[in-house]
């Protein structure tokens, strides 16, 4: 949403931002990235907190918020719980819910656990729907969204990617992305490897990890896993993975850290959605450690395969990607061209008049 709120800032349209703190170790130094304060912190995060109690404090809060002020329009973004709570409380309140990022869809309400429904049910929520693809805009015509009511875009985090590759690209590094240009070695291949998915949890994680240490016998490749905090992953990933030479466990990287380290891989593996969509801009493929994606523009186009938690599947086709530059060519990237928080706040601008 940090493109958007430079686009509205650009256009002279008066916005407020809310936060939630749903992530607030991931928050803030977005905020700082991006020079972003915001208007309400509502700090909601508490120790050990059950999806319905964050859903019900959410709900409160926000309540107090939007009785408070005048918004023409909340807009909400993606599939997190804090989306569609926050667009509920809108609409409770009967205020207008732009959604953007609208219309992905796996429709298997399990996977991924909770973002399935919350993108489902903030669809049904909200009355303007900014599609990132044509995929995800039919998803919502074929859910009867009225087609007045949805506009094609593409997808800001690419707007997002662009910002931060330009702020590298100018000289920006951040005390992290200095330790890794002095401990990586570059002259082998980097695979970034990232895993969070709920779905993922146990049996399937450790068929990860056999897959990793497998590919970490190659001497011509680095594999760098910043490890989620979460102990379920944690705990198996650094008693599975930890004492390899060719395998580096660090901790979360910030924003500019991961898109920095990310322009430097020649492979990714995970499980996130996010990083499907932005490793295409740095012709990086993608294998998908899920059963299934909401993002499957990526696999039409050859930018990334799902291989679930298959060690078989995983081994093989990363070897083909690291033997196979030409396998790792990407012509665009599906997901955007940088230019979606404008034409967001274009239709905006339409809309509140």
């Amino acid at each position: 949403m940090a493109p958007v709120c430079y686009a509205l800032k650009k256009e002279g349209l008066d916005f407020k931002v809310c936060v939630t703190a749903q992530h607030r170790e991931m928050l803030d130094q977005v905020l700082q990235f991006f020079d972003i304060i915001p208007d309400f912190d509502l700090n909601l995060m508490q120790t050990n907190q059950s999806l319905n109690q964050l859903s019900a404090r959410i709900i409160m809060a926000m309540d107090a918020v939007l009785k408070r002020e005048h918004f023409d329009m909340v807009l909400v973004h993606g599939d997190t719980t804090t989306s569609v709570m926050v667009a509920l409380s809108a609409f409770q309140n009967g205020i207008k819910v732009g959604h953007v990022e609208a219309g992905l869809r796996t429709y298997i309400k399990q996977a991924p656990f909770p973002e399935e429904m919350n993108r489902q049910l903030t669809g049904r929520l909200a009355d303007f729907h900014f599609a990132p693809t044509q995929r995800a805009q039919q998803n919502l015509l074929n859910e009867h969204i009225l087609p007045s009511q949805i506009y094609l875009v593409g997808n800001t985090i690419i707007d997002a990617l662009h910002i931060a590759k330009s702020k590298i690209d100018n000289g920006f590094l951040t005390p992290t992305i200095r330790v890794l240009k002095e401990k990586l070695d570059f002259k082998k291949k980097i695979i970034l490897v990232t895993g969070h998915r709920r779905e993922n949890f146990g049996s399937k994680f450790d068929h990860i990890c056999q897959a990793l240490l497998n590919l970490a016998q190659r001497d011509d490749v680095c594999l760098v896993f910043p490890v989620h905090l979460n102990p379920k992953v944690s705990n198996p990933a650094f008693a599975a993975l930890g004492d390899h030479p060719n395998i580096k466990l660090i901790e979360p990287l910030d924003y500019a850290s991961m898109v920095w380290l990310l322009n430097q891989a020649a492979l990714v593996i995970s499980d996130s959605g996010g990083i499907q969509e932005e490793a295409p801009t740095f012709n990086v493929p993608v294998l998908v450690t899920r059963e299934v994606t909401e993002r499957p523009e990526g696999l039409d186009t050859g930018c990334s395969i799902l291989v679930g938690s298959s060690v078989e599947k995983i081994i093989n086709y990363a070897n083909m990607f690291l033997d196979d530059t030409k396998k790792r060519t990407i012509l665009k990237n599906p997901y955007g061209d940088g230019t979606a928080s404008a034409q967001i706040v274009q239709r905006l601008k339409a809309l509140v008049k």
